[in-house]
C-alpha cells in the first residue's frame, strides 16, 4: 500500500481519534490459556472477524476496493471484524493500521499483516524454479532468510510462500514459483524455505510466518492452464502432490494455503479429505488454513454451492480457517452458527489456530514490534544482501551445452551482447517480485562490461523488441512479430565481435500467475534473429531468461553453448557474467525436464513403464512416431567447465532388512583442469509393487566439489522409510521386494545397482 493511497489516509485520519490502550497480557502465561481466556471474551461477530481477511487499498493480487469500500473496511477494523490484512506495506503503513485495529477495537486483537514474498522483498533473488536449479539446499534457505528479513522490516508478518507445488507441465505459467517436477527434491526445498523464512522461532523480529501453498495439486491442472481442473488418483495425490506439504508440516511452517482447483470434483477449499482428514487429522497440524485469493466465493461459480452463505458453510465445514477476500464468513458465517447450520466449534477451533500464530509471532506483546521505519531503512536493499543474491544467482545457472569448449570466455577482444534481454533491467526481476524497485536489475550488458572492464571492446545491439509497450502483471503481453529494423544494428555488432552473446528468452510477465501458454517456444522473431546472427558469426552464446523449461529444440541444435539463466534477480547480469568468463564454474542442474515439443508435456523422468514400454522399432509400444519419448534436457542435467567420471555403485550389501539399510556409493573423479562442484544424484526403482511404480525415483543427491584430478567416494543410506509409498492398501510404507539404485549426474545417464529389501 502507497503512503498516499486513501486506505492509508483513512487509517491515519482514524487513529488520531483514538485514545484506548492495548490491554497487556502476563509474559508468563500458557499460550494455550490465554487463547482459552481471549475466546471466552470473544463475541461470535469478533470471532468470525478473526476468520475475516482484507486487501489494502493499493493491492498487487486482485480488484482494487473503491473509496466507499474502503471506508467500510475500516469500520470492520475497529470492530474487531478482521484478523488479518494483505498488501499493506511498510512500517509507517503497518503500524497505522495495527494501531485502529488494536487501539480502536473492543478487545485489541492484533492483526497479521500478509503479503507475497516470493523470492524476494526489496533485494531480489532468482525465481524459486531458478533457485531450485541450484540444488544447494543452504543457499535457498539462506534466500528466504534475506527475504524474511527484509519482509519484516517492513511491517509483514506473513508471506504466502512457499509455494511446494509439484509441477510436470511448463505451459503452467506458475512453475516459475515452485521447485519443478520432483516430490523429493521438492520436499527437501519446502523445509528448507519454511526453516529459511521462519528462522529459528517465529518471535524473531527477523522472521516471518511461512504459508505452504496451494493445497493441493494446483500444478497439475489441465491443459497447464491457470486455475482448471485437476482430476487424479489416491496413489498420486499422495505419492506425488502431498511430499512437500508434509515436508514443509514436518518443518514447522505456520500456515497453509487451500488451492483454487478441484480434486475430482472438489474444490480444494471444500474438501474435508484434504483439510480435516489429512491435514489437520493424520498429520497433526496446529496452524491455521487460509484461503487463496477469493476461491470461498469460487465455490459458486465451481457449481458446489449455490450461494456465498452455502460457500461459507462449505468452506468452514472443510477446515479453511480464514477467508481471503470472499467475505463469505464476515458476511455469513455468524447466520451460519446462529441457525445451527454451523457449530460454534467449528468456528472456535479455527480462531484457536488464528490467534496461535498471532501469539507465536510475539504480536500480543507488542503489537507494533515489527514496524520500525528506521530499522526498515537500515535493513533493505543492503550490500550483504546483494552478495547473497548473486551467490545464489550463480548457483542457479545451467550449462546445457557447451560445444568445442567455447565457454568460458575470455576477458579480451570484442564481445557483441544482442538480444531483447541484454539491456533489460526489468525481466530479470520476475514475477511476484515483492517490492522491488522498477527496472533495478543489473542488466547482462552491465554484468559483461563490469567483468571486462577495459581489457575488452563490448557492443551491444538489441536486434528486435519482443513485447510491445510496457511489461504489466496485469496485462498479457503483446509480442512483436514484425520489426526487423534492428537486425542491421545487430548483425554489423556480431561481424565485428570474437563472440555473441546472444540473450533470449521470455519477459518478467510471460511466467506467473494467470501466464499459462500453449506455445512455450521463443516468441517474436527471436529464433529468425539467431538463425542471422549464426549466419555472420558461428561463436555465439546463448544466454536464456525465463520463468519456464522452454521448447528450444531449434536453439539447442545450431547454437554451440547455451545457458540456462532464469530470471536470476537483482543481480542477474553480474551473476551471468561471473559464469559466462569462468569467475564461477556452473553447477546448476535442471529441477523440470525441458520438452522438445510441446506435445510431449506432460514430460517428466518418473514416468511409469506402462504394458508396453517404449521399444525402438516397435510401433505398438508406448511412443511417439515423430520423436523420441525423451525431453531434450532431462531431470537432473546440467555441465560444467570440468568433466566428470563416474564408477559404478556399489552396495554394501545384496539385501536390506526391514529395520536395517544398504549403503550406496560411487567414485566421482575430476577428470577435467578446472575445479567444479557436481550434484551427484542417486535414484530407485521398485520393479515390483502393489501398485505400479516409476521407472526412476530420486532419493538423495549431494554436492561435491573436486579439484582437477580428484576423486572421491560419494555415499547414500538407503532404509525402508527412504522406499516407502502409498500402497494399494492405502498405507505409507515399503512392500519388500527387489530394487535397483542409480547413481549419476542426472537422471538419464545412470549407472545402476540392484539390491532386495526382505
Amino acid at each position: 500500500m502507497t503512503k498516499g493511497s486513501p486506505f492509508a489516509v483513512l487509517i491515519a485520519t482514524a487513529v488520531t481519534l483514538s485514545c484506548s490502550a492495548p490491554q497487556p497480557t502476563p509474559p508468563d502465561a500458557d499460550v494455550e490459556a490465554r487463547i482459552d481466556a481471549l475466546l471466552g471474551q470473544m463475541t461470535l461477530e469478533e470471532k468470525v472477524g478473526q476468520m475475516n481477511q482484507y486487501s489494502s487499498f493499493h493491492d498487487l493480487t486482485g480488484p482494487a476496493p473503491e473509496e466507499e469500500r474502503a471506508r467500510a473496511r475500516l469500520d470492520d477494523l475497529k470492530a474487531g471484524r478482521v484478523g488479518s490484512m494483505l498488501n499493506v506495506l511498510g512500517a509507517e503503513a503497518t503500524r497505522a493500521a495495527q494501531k485502529e485495529a488494536v487501539e480502536g477495537s473492543r478487545l485489541g486483537i492484533p492483526l497479521i499483516f500478509g503479503y507475497d514474498v516470493i523470492h524476494g522483498y526489496r533485494t531480489i533473488f532468482p525465481v524459486p524454479l531458478g533457485e531450485a536449479a541450484s540444488w544447494d539446499l543452504e543457499a535457498i534457505e539462506a534466500s528466504a532468510r534475506v527475504a524474511a528479513t527484509e519482509a519484516a522490516a517492513a511491517g509483514v508478518h506473513w508471506t504466502f510462500a512457499p509455494m511446494v507445488d509439484i509441477c510436470r507441465d511448463a505451459r503452467w505459467g506458475r512453475i516459475m514459483e515452485g521447485a519443478g517436477e520432483d516430490p523429493f527434491l521438492g520436499a527437501r526445498i519446502a523445509a528448507a524455505r519454511v526453516r529459511g523464512f521462519q528462522g529459528a522461532s517465529l518471535s524473531d523480529l527477523d522472521s516471518i510466518a511461512a504459508c505452504a501453498k496451494h493445497y493441493a495439486a494446483y500444478g497439475l491442472a489441465e491443459g497447464g492452464r491457470d486455475y482448471n481442473t485437476v482430476d487424479i488418483s489416491e496413489q498420486t495425490l499422495r505419492n506425488v502432490v502431498l511430499p512437500p506439504f508434509h515436508a514443509a508440516e514436518e518443518a514447522g511452517v505456520a500456515t497453509f494455503m487451500n488451492s483454487f482447483n478441484e480434486i475430482g470434483g472438489v474444490p480444494s477449499t471444500a474438501s474435508v479429505h484434504l483439510q480435516r482428514e489429512i491435514l489437520k487429522g493424520e498429520w497433526g497440524f496446529e496452524g491455521f488454513v487460509v484461503s487463496d485469493w477469493g476461491s470461498i466465493g469460487e465455490l459458486v461459480a465451481h457449481g458446489v454451492a449455490a450461494d456465498l452463505t452455502q460457500a461459507a458453510q462449505l468452506a468452514v465445514e472443510a477446515g479453511s480457517d480464514m477467508d481471503m477476500e470472499a467475505q463469505a464468513y464476515v458476511s455469513h458465517l455468524v447466520e451460519l452458527v446462529e441457525s445451527g447450520r454451523v457449530e460454534e466449534a467449528r468456528v472456535d477451533d479455527a480462531v484457536r489456530r488464528i490467534l496461535r500464530i498471532k501469539f507465536a509471532l510475539g504480536l500480543f506483546d507488542d503489537p507494533y514490534r515489527y514496524s520500525d521505519s528506521e530499522r526498515e531503512k537500515a535493513l533493505l536493499l543492503t550490500e550483504e544482501h546483494l552478495a547473497a543474491a548473486r551467490d545464489v544467482a550463480r548457483k542457479s545457472i545451467v550449462l546445457l551445452k557447451n560445444e568445442g569448449g567455447i565457454l568460458p570466455l575470455e576477458k579480451g577482444g570484442t564481445i557483441a551482447v544482442i538480444g531483447p534481454f541484454a539491456a533489460d533491467k526489468n525481466a530479470a526481476l520476475g514475477s511476484w517480485r515483492g517490492q522491488a524497485i522498477p527496472d533495478s536489475a543489473v542488466s547482462l550488458v552491465e554484468g559483461i562490461q563490469a567483468a571486462v572492464g577495459s581489457d575488452a571492446t563490448v557492443l551491444h545491439a538489441e536486434g528486435v523488441p519482443l513485447i510491445a509497450g510496457t511489461q504489466d502483471f496485469g496485462a498479457a503481453p503483446t509480442f512483436v512479430e514484425d520489426d526487423r529494423s534492428g537486425f542491421p544494428a545487430a548483425l554489423d555488432a556480431a561481424r565485428r565481435a570474437d563472440v555473441v552473446v546472444l540473450a533470449l528468452g521470455e519477459g518478467a510477465f510471460q511466467s506467473g500467475e494467470a501466464r499459462s501458454q500453449a506455445d512455450i517456444g521463443l516468441k517474436g522473431l527471436q529464433d529468425e534473429l539467431l538463425r542471422e546472427v549464426l549466419a555472420v558469426n558461428e561463436n555465439v552464446v546463448v544466454v536464456l531468461t525465463a520463468g519456464r523449461p522452454l521448447v528450444i529444440t531449434h536453439v539447442a541444435g545450431s547454437a554451440p553453448a547455451i545457458l540456462n539463466a532464469w530470471l536470476l534477480g537483482s543481480e542477474a547480469g553480474h551473476a551471468i557474467a561471473d559464469v559466462l568468463f569462468g569467475d564461477y564454474n556452473p553447477s546448476g542442474k535442471l529441477p523440470a525436464s525441458f520438452p522438445r515439443s510441446v506435445g510431449q508435456i506432460p514430460v517428466y523422468y518418473a514416468h511409469k513403464n506402462t504394458g508396453r514400454p517404449a521399444t525402438p522399432g516397435n510401433v505398438f509400444s508406448s511412443r511417439y512416431i515423430d520423436m523420441p519419448n525423451e525431453p531434450l534436457y532431462p531431470f537432473g542435467y546440467g555441465l560444467s567447465y570440468t568433466t566428470f567420471e563416474y564408477s559404478a555403485p556399489r552396495l554394501s550389501a545384496a539385501e536390506m532388512t526391514p529395520g536395517g539399510s544398504v549403503e550406496v556409493t560411487a567414485t566421482v573423479k575430476n577428470t577435467g583442469e578446472r575445479v567444479g562442484t557436481e550434484v551427484v544424484q542417486l535414484y530407485v526403482r521398485d520393479l515390483v509393487g502393489s501398485v505400479t511404480r516409476p521407472v526412476k525415483e530420486l532419493k538423495g543427491f549431494r554436492r561435491v566439489t573436486l579439484e582437477p584430478g580428484e576423486s572421491k567416494d560419494v555415499s547414500f543410506t538407503l532404509e525402508a522409510p527412504d522406499l516407502a509409498f502409498f500402497t494399494a492398501e492405502g498405507k505409507w510404507e515399503a512392500e519388500p521386494g527387489d530394487f535397483v539404485a542409480f547413481v549419476g549426474p542426472n537422471s538419464r545417464d545412470t549407472q545402476e545397482a540392484p539390491f532386495t529389501l526382505k
